[in-house]
């Protein structure tokens, strides 16, 4: 009787083959499909913006924005402090120098001038009274020494006359002694009124012209105290519009607090904001265009404030020839501010991508137009339409020049 065997299940070696034919074939769609997703992005031509490389002439100059702004401003601080009175002036009203703003009222300053006129009238009555009796004291020595000069003729004439008599002795020796004595005893008693005159009056001299100092100094010191009265009345420092004004009726006024300024409109300066990005590259005296209704306005950057606030420093250009006719502070106009010579550049047209690669790496878009590749690059200078190439293009190349954020990691772009 014939056994029929059971055939062995398992692996022949023709298996082996379709297997690895099988994981062959896996490999390969996992690189089509994955492989590829990593550093590829497809995407319709249409929505890129593609430019052009070229060779020509790069102008070196930024175009800013500038607001207009009075050639200068002038602050107003209240030199007294007081209550608001009354406002004579309203905000953006033209003045003229010297115009009363503000009236303040201090009852406190008030008390101190009255006070300060009572002490300088009191000082000013005591070095009067010095100056009389230093005028008395002249006096008197003149009379002094008038005296003794008198005395001094009269005992000599007796001296004299008694020497005589008694050379003839006709008189006593004393009383030729006696006359003789007077008439010695009245020359140093000359000698002395007239020594004390003389320091008097060099005394009075000196005395007289620092109290004459003083009284000055005194009537000066009064006149200062009553200009305190007259800094109530806020006046216009200058002609000019008054810009803002930061007081009210009844308000009190700190003495020295901010009130209000003065725009003075004899001329105008043009403010801008630059990117910090040209701080190096931006110095004083550079050029600078306006342009307006077709007419371009010569400027010069005067002043460059060395503060970087949110990324930009401020600048202040002025005007060297005509300005706009119709200029009014507050308007904003865009300004070429020229950095440097032109000169011969690639260029390569201004977009978007320079936020998402700084300018280190563009797409160059290959020639049949399908496909465009990663390509580092080296960028110089800029202005308002192009980038100067250094390195890493060509002229009559394309590159891809919107915005890159949504290409992500991808180093090869398909183009549909």
């Amino acid at each position: 009787m014939d056994i029929q065997l059971e055939k062995k299940k398992g692996l022949r070696p023709k298996h082996y083959g379709y297997i690895a034919l099988g994981l062959l074939l896996l490999f390969v769609g996992y690189q089509l499909v994955f492989g590829s997703s990593v550093s590829t992005f497809r995407t319709e031509k249409d929505k890129l913006s593609i430019a052009e490389v070229s060779q020509g002439k790069f102008d070196d100059y930024i175009t800013i924005n500038g607001y207009v702004a009075p050639i200068s401003t002038i602050y107003m601080d209240a030199y007294e402090g007081g209550r608001v009175m009354e406002k004579l002036i309203e905000e953006g009203a033209m003045v003229k120098e010297g115009d009363i703003i503000l009236r303040l009222e201090n009852t406190n300053l008030y008390e101190q001038i009255l006070a300060s006129e009572s002490n300088l009238a009191l000082k000013q009555n005591d070095l009067r009274s010095t100056k009389l009796t230093f005028d008395s004291r002249q006096v008197e020595g003149k009379k002094s020494l008038a005296t003794a000069k008198y005395d001094l003729q009269r005992l000599k004439r007796n001296y004299e006359q008694n020497k005589a008599l008694y050379e003839d002795e006709l008189i006593s020796k004393e009383e030729y002694l006696l006359s003789q004595e007077n008439y010695e005893l009245s020359q140093q008693q000359y000698e002395i009124v007239k020594l004390q005159t003389e320091q008097d009056d060099e005394l009075r001299k000196t005395s007289l012209s620092g109290l004459d100092t003083d009284l000055e100094r005194m009537q000066k010191t009064l006149s200062m105290v009553y200009q305190r009265l007259d800094h109530l009345n806020v006046r216009a420092p200058a002609d000019g519009q008054l810009g803002f004004l930061d007081a009210e009726i009844g308000q009190n006024i700190a003495q020295g607090q901010r009130i209000g300024e003065i725009n003075v409109l004899t001329d105008y300066k043009i403010e801008a904001d630059i990117d910090e990005h040209y701080l190096d590259r931006v110095k004083r005296d550079l050029i600078a265009v306006l342009e307006r209704n077709g007419k371009e306005f010569p400027l010069r950057l005067r002043k460059i404030y060395p503060t970087v606030r949110s990324g930009k420093f401020k600048v202040e250009l002025v005007f060297t020839d005509a300005k706009p006719e119709t200029i009014r502070t507050g308007q904003s106009y865009n300004i070429k501010l020229q950095l440097g010579e032109s000169s011969d550049a690639l260029l390569l047209p201004k977009g978007s991508f320079f936020q998402s690669t700084g300018g280190q790496w563009i797409f160059v878009v290959k020639t049949d137009g399908e496909e465009a590749l990663r390509r580092n690059i080296r960028i110089g200078k800029q202005n308002s339409r192009y980038y100067e190439v250094l390195e890493g293009l060509q002229a009559g190349e394309k590159v891809i020049t919107s915005n890159y954020d949504s290409f992500g990691e991808a180093e090869k772009i398909v183009l549909k």
